[in-house]
């Protein structure tokens, strides 16, 4: 039984004239007339009354109509069910963050893109902060989540996600480094520092106390954000972290931040893409729902 016949069989029902529905299906009513012959061969019953009046549907025929309506309706529900399968996006996206960012905004965005594309396999690289521009930018990852650098490089495309500000931060306990805190103008030559080997992190605070005339007490160089916190939270200096990662952070209770003037520049965390690899359609989908989940979110 043709698909094609029960659509045409059910604009004869519709309409009872053989020229209307001729003319609904872009055919000839002897066309027409044909498939009703073939239908009532193979169900074994008249399905239409004609005379020179009118053309009615007997019994047989509405019961038919029904049934083709059905068949019909299931058959497109198919046909949609497949498309929607060959047109989803399938293959593998790699990410690259820090830790910090994985457990917080970056695990509400990938929420909504597995909704919205489940076939997508996520591979994720967690790692030092300072390095993520590099990882975009080398190919070794299709998305970086970053901060944006001071001179971001024309090779790539970014989309700000957050404003993430950063800190000074010091022990909470007591001791002679809260001692120099506690003093009404801070003698920063004297307190001992723990920044981050490289970055943009790095960067802000070196350009922070060139501005100050200041050179830094450096006591040690560690590689990550959460190092800082916990060699801090230890007692062996002050550093300067973005606020998120205090936030995030087990140990945030055992530091305090500092109020500083000037504040540092804040950090534009946000996603980071080769431009040549836009037009890759899961780059060009995350992309998409980044912008789409930043609306919702605002």
């Amino acid at each position: 039984m043709d698909f094609k016949d029960l659509s045409q069989f059910i604009v004869l029902a519709n309409t009872l004239h053989y020229g209307q529905a001729a003319q609904k299906c872009h055919t000839s009513a002897s066309t027409i007339s044909r498939v009703v012959q073939k239908l009532e061969e193979e169900v074994g019953q008249r399905l239409f009354e004609r005379d020179r009046r009118e053309v009615r549907l007997t019994q047989a025929g509405a019961e038919f109509k029904e049934f083709a309506i059905r068949t019909l309706e299931q058959f497109q529900q198919f046909q949609r069910q497949l498309h929607t399968q060959a047109s989803e996006l399938q293959g593998e996206l790699s990410l690259y963050c820090t830790v910090t960012a994985s457990y917080s905004f970056l695990s509400d965005l990938l929420r909504a893109f597995r909704e919205r594309h489940p076939k997508v396999d996520i591979r994720l690289r967690t790692g030092d902060a300072s390095q993520a521009v590099d990882m975009a930018l080398n190919g070794e990852v299709d998305i970086a989540i970053a901060a944006r650098p001071d001179q971001l490089s024309s090779r790539l495309s970014f989309k700000p996600v957050t404003q993430v500000p950063l800190a000074f931060i010091a022990p909470s306990q007591s001791g002679p480094l809260a001692d120099i805190l506690a003093e009404a103008s801070i003698k920063w030559q004297n307190v001992p520092m723990i920044l981050s080997e490289q970055g943009l992190g790095r960067v802000r605070v070196e350009r922070w106390f060139k501005q100050q005339g200041i050179k830094p007490n450096i006591y040690g160089q560690v590689s990550g954000n959460e190092a800082i916190v916990s060699m801090v939270a230890l007692g062996f200096g002050v550093g300067v972290v973005p606020e998120l990662v205090l936030t995030n952070s087990p140990i945030a209770e055992k530091v305090r931040v500092l109020t500083v003037s000037p504040s540092l520049e804040p950090f534009s965390v946000g996603l980071c893409v080769v431009n040549q690899h836009m037009s890759h359609p899961l780059v060009s989908a995350f992309w998409q729902v980044s912008e789409d989940w930043l609306k919702t979110a605002s």
